[in-house]
């Protein structure tokens, strides 16, 4: 093992990532909120009056968000592979991810669904714990992997950032090993020639190009997220392509702004941007691609301040603990509040207020109360074991 190397696994803890991470999980409140006031997307919950600036600043967030946590995600499962094997990492993937998945679809996922039939319809009168059982009548449909179960009205909502990342974790402990002896020649590679860097564009513009987007998915196709994923765990915790990233940063995130830009007129124009098959539509996608590969770049490199990295602040340590129960908890909560919310004779700019600020308060007080203070919960959304006299603090 190359010097390099044993750095990379000996790595402290990247905190700008760390800080991300947390920035995008509570973004995604601010994020789904917005939804509600927007003329184009089907969220669970609308309201009446819409505007287009959502649309917009929705743009500037899922060009690069979802993607930033796929590779952060890749990234630890690299350290997570090295100190605990192959099997074991498999194993603890199960648990962390796999039982919060399945405690979540079944008791947090069926609200937002059985909402948005409220919300549609006004005679609509179901209970909910009717509805419930008819949530949770499924069949297998491996057509659509790795998302195998499919219903009238099941759906793993936003869920699909874990079934997502459960799919490459299981897929990734096979070839952790081949994959991690390609990092020291392309740390190599990438040193002599950091424009290396820029050659996963092209993948994932072609994914998105001809395997189409998916708007479920936070606008990108669901096999590009494993790119950055890969990435990830491949090369984003080398010392060589940190550096790389370092000098990239500041052209690449102009080339990133351009080409966001210049994929504005067919998201405008276009009937359907994210599924059509003209030139146009194809174009745009591969450039939307491209675009969020640069800007993911630019962020890695900008963001990379070595010297400067010291403790995290106590409450980005908790932020960070607690990232995983925020998300699985995080849109039941907004579409709760969004549909006691929207039927206000109130300016969108105050329903929006009322809705972000109460479900952030609402997660982060669930999360404090009832998530992190027994054994049972912890397990059931993916935290690890805290020390007894933790549970009490």
């Amino acid at each position: 093992m190359s010097a390099q190397t044993q750095a990379a696994a000996t790595a402290p803890r990247r905190g700008e990532l760390d800080a991300l991470r947390v920035f995008v999980v509570l973004g995604l409140v601010f994020f789904h909120s917005g939804l509600v006031f927007s003329p184009d997307d089907d969220f669970y919950v609308k309201n009446a009056e819409t505007t287009d600036a959502v649309t917009v600043l929705a743009g500037f967030g899922v060009v690069w968000a979802m993607p930033m946590l796929f590779l952060v995600a890749g990234l630890g499962s690299r350290y997570s592979i090295r100190r605990r094997g192959p099997a074991r990492f498999t194993r603890e993937r199960l648990l962390r991810l796999g039982v919060p998945l399945v405690f979540a679809t079944v008791v947090l996922c069926p609200l937002p669904q059985w909402l948005r039939l409220r919300a549609a319809d006004a005679g609509y009168d179901e209970s909910y714990w009717r509805f419930w059982p008819r949530f949770l009548t499924v069949h297998l449909d491996a057509a659509d992997f790795p998302f195998v179960l499919d219903g009238e009205h099941f759906e793993t909502g936003h869920l699909w950032f874990v079934v997502l990342l459960l799919a490459f974790s299981l897929l990734l402990a096979p070839v952790a090993a081949p994959l991690a002896a390609w990092t020291e020649p392309m740390g190599q590679a990438v040193e002599r020639r950091p424009a290396l860097l820029l050659l996963p564009a092209l993948p994932l513009a072609a994914i998105n190009a001809f395997l189409d987007m998916e708007e479920g998915f936070a606008g990108w196709n669901r096999w590009a997220y494993l790119v950055f994923f890969l990435f990830g765990y491949a090369l984003a915790g080398d010392a060589r392509v940190r550096a790389a990233l370092r000098r990239l940063a500041v052209p690449v995130g102009v080339a990133g702004l351009v080409l966001f830009a210049g994929t504005a007129p067919g998201f405008l124009a276009l009937d359907d941007p994210f599924t059509e098959w003209g030139p146009f539509a194809l174009v745009t996608r591969a450039v939307f691609g491209a675009a969020g590969w640069c800007w993911v770049v630019a962020m890695l490199g900008l963001l990379d301040r070595p010297r400067e990295a010291g403790p995290p602040s106590r409450a980005m340590m908790y932020l960070g603990l607690a990232a995983l129960p925020l998300y699985v908890l995080h849109q039941p909560v907004v579409v709760a509040l969004a549909y006691g919310v929207v039927g206000w004779s109130a300016p969108i700019v105050v329903e929006y207020a009322v809705i972000v600020t109460g479900s952030l308060a609402v997660i982060l007080v669930l999360h404090e109360c009832l998530v992190r203070r027994t054994r049972l919960t912890r397990f059931l959304f993916g935290m690890r074991p805290a020390p007894p006299n933790a549970l009490s603090s």
